[in-house]
């Protein structure tokens, strides 16, 4: 039971707020409500308000607040095969230089991922879980120096793939969950006559929980992203002798908490979370470093139904760019809500 109670603050502190992860990560992709009993369903929202800048150059605040919205609903068709369906927006970025030099200039990527995904639960505490991933991904962008119009790109929606592996212990509250998602590649037409590429990148999931004393939970998740295989070209590609978005080398991003189930109604989790930083020089439409940050997260259960809230504080790591920066002192604050019910 103790798992219940706090696995929806885990899951919302590590995804649905997300601020920042390695490349244009929004969300960190979790399946876990694949691992609710019975059926299940649920909502989330997220809002994230970011701070980048330079400084000293006067760029002023280039990052755009965000929402996010996740769905999720789970069925088991029997005692040991059950199918869910998701939706949510993994990838994202928003930044436009509001000041001189780069005035009007802006960059937005916009996703959604419709996932089908099945899970089937052998004896012994293994199970494995599969799926089908519909991306879809657009954006736009506006660039003054490059001399070619505002651009807004038609949405390509692309088929991916995920697929991984589980084991559990109720007795203990044990879970660790290995889960592979598949590279997609997009191809954008542009509205003045360009095409423009995205491949958001293939990633790795390991997700663990266990209990470590009576209502006490220990979890984490670490997640491999292969950005240096991710590539984002968009004629013309950049400000003078600058890509979009680069990226010198893949993530890893951790994440690891505590949760305590207080009562019959109440738990909470707190979280930590950490990816190192490549050293740059970076994009000026991702001008920010790796980060460091923390969570708060608490539920409260009715009967059925499961309401968590959450905070999360990031602090965003430096970064140098070719043409502004340094980009120093960023920071970005998350909230969210999601809402579960069990029927």
């Amino acid at each position: 039971m103790m798992q219940r109670f706090l696995m929806a603050s885990v899951a919302l502190v590590a995804a649905a707020t997300g601020a920042s992860a390695g490349g244009y990560d929004r969300f960190t992709q979790g399946v876990a409500f694949m691992f609710e009993p019975g059926s299940y369903a649920e909502l989330s929202f997220g809002y994230v308000s970011p701070s980048v800048e330079a400084n000293p150059a006067p760029t002023g605040d280039i990052a755009v607040d965000f929402a996010t919205i996740g769905l999720a609903y789970k069925r088991d068709l029997t005692d040991k095969l059950s199918l869910g369906i998701q939706f949510d927006q993994p990838f994202g970025a928003n930044v436009q230089y509001p000041a001189v030099p780069f005035l009007g200039a802006f960059a937005e990527l916009k996703s959604s991922s419709v996932n089908a995904i099945g899970r089937y639960k052998f004896d012994g505490g293994f199970s494995v879980h599969a799926g089908l991933r519909y991306v879809t991904i657009d954006g736009s962008l506006y660039v003054p120096s490059s001399g070619v119009a505002p651009q807004s790109f038609s949405a390509d929606s692309e088929l991916g793939y995920l697929v991984g592996m589980a084991y559990e212990r109720p007795d203990i509250a044990l879970r660790v969950a290995l889960t592979y998602f598949s590279e997609t590649e997009h191809a954008l037409d542009s509205s003045v006559g360009t095409v423009g590429t995205i491949n958001p990148p293939q990633a790795v999931n390991l997700d663990f929980q266990t209990g470590i004393a009576a209502d006490t939970l220990l979890f984490g998740q670490i997640r491999w992203a292969d950005w240096t295989r991710s590539i984002v070209n968009v004629p013309p590609a950049a400000l003078p002798g600058t890509p979009v978005i680069t990226h010198k080398s893949d993530s890893v991003t951790y994440t690891l908490g505590i949760g305590r189930r207080f009562n019959e109604q109440w738990s909470g989790a707190l979280t930590l979370g950490y990816e190192e930083g490549d050293g740059g020089p970076d994009s000026l439409l991702s001008p920010t470093d790796g980060f460091a940050t923390v969570g708060l997260a608490v539920t409260y259960t009715m009967d059925k139904v499961k309401v968590t809230g959450v905070v999360r504080y990031v602090e965003l790591g430096d970064a140098s760019t070719p043409i502004v920066g340094p980009f120093t002192g960023n920071s970005a604050v998350a909230a969210g809500v999601r809402i579960g019910w069990t029927f």
